[in-house]
């Protein structure tokens, strides 16, 4: 007999703008986010018996996700997200774990004539601030912030060599490259016991947010790269050594290949080695690199 081993469910890409204004200033704020929140608990009958009386309808976590960002504040998005999973675990009794993922898109003030503007931003790249927060009932909040779609490129200062070699490797050894990445760094905190304790953190969420993209661009730029995969690892430190309130760090970062080109063929045109200057950007296939690097456990006092 076949058993329901889990489920979950709920809505996605749940679209919110939020727009806060200061009468005295008229000085306007934005914010865009995309919502995602997912269920969990006692909801087998659903599946198995086509009861419908324990779902609650995906309409309803979406017009409860724009109830919420209206009687809260939707930054930082750890707040928000912690705020939504919560809510579910305390408003449906049979809801048992709930998880809340808030995207947050950029949106940067319009410097006109060297003056900030009050109500006019740029879109000024794709690169977004998540944030996952899960609840469970009788336990703890767990918080996961990330930086997602960091588009970074250096055109020296890494290389590729001293790999394994056998009959299948056709990549020569590489003591200069262009390195390119699309940065997905990830950090999760020590659990929160309630929403007031994710409330009380709320200007270390954005202190994190900023020492975690200042490492990974310090790092990239600074370091000759030996390998993605040591790049990486040194970011995880040294966002470990900053910031004290996260167990671990994780990064997925996919190579981003620019290949030379050999343009000998035109009247021997030198385009390769030290002569390259021109290049094809490749789009896939792609190298993913990834990991997660932890902290130390504390030693456990007899």
């Amino acid at each position: 007999m076949p058993t329901l081993s889990s489920a979950r469910y709920g809505k996605e890409n749940v679209r919110v703008y939020k727009v806060h204004r200061d009468e005295e200033t008229g000085v306007q704020t934005v914010v865009e986010l995309t919502v995602s929140v997912l269920l969990e608990g006692e909801i087998e009958t659903s599946y198995t018996a086509a009861d419908n009386g324990v779902i609650v309808a995906t309409e309803s976590i979406k017009n409860t996700v724009y109830v919420l960002a209206k009687q809260n504040p939707v930054v930082p998005s750890e707040l928000f997200a912690s705020i939504l999973a919560r809510h579910f675990i305390d408003t449906y009794r049979h809801i048992h774990a709930a998880h809340a993922k808030v995207v947050t898109h950029r949106w940067t003030r319009m410097t006109i004539d060297g003056e900030p503007h009050p109500h006019s931003f740029i879109r000024d790249g794709t690169e977004t601030r998540n944030a996952e927060a899960s609840a469970k009932r009788d336990s703890d909040i767990s918080v996961k912030s990330s930086i997602a779609g960091l588009l970074v490129l250096k055109s020296t200062g890494s290389e590729f060599h001293g790999f394994i070699r056998d009959e299948y490797t056709t990549l020569p050894d590489i003591y200069d490259r262009i390195l390119s990445t699309e940065v997905d760094c990830a950090w999760t905190w020590k659990a929160f016991a309630n929403v007031n304790a994710v409330e009380s953190a709320v200007s270390k969420f954005d202190e994190a947010w900023e020492k975690a993209r200042s490492v990974t661009l310090r790092v990239f730029a600074q370091t000759n790269s030996a390998s993605v995969q040591n790049t990486m690892y040194t970011m995880c430190e040294q966002i470990l050594a900053a910031v004290p309130d996260v167990d671990d760090v994780d990064y997925s970062l996919p190579n981003r290949h620019y290949w030379e080109l050999d343009l000998s063929w035109h009247k021997g045109l030198k385009n390769t080695g030290k002569d390259a200057e021109v290049y094809t950007p490749q789009s896939n296939p792609n190298g993913l690199i990834q990991c997660t690097v932890s902290r130390d456990p504390e030693p456990r006092t007899s």
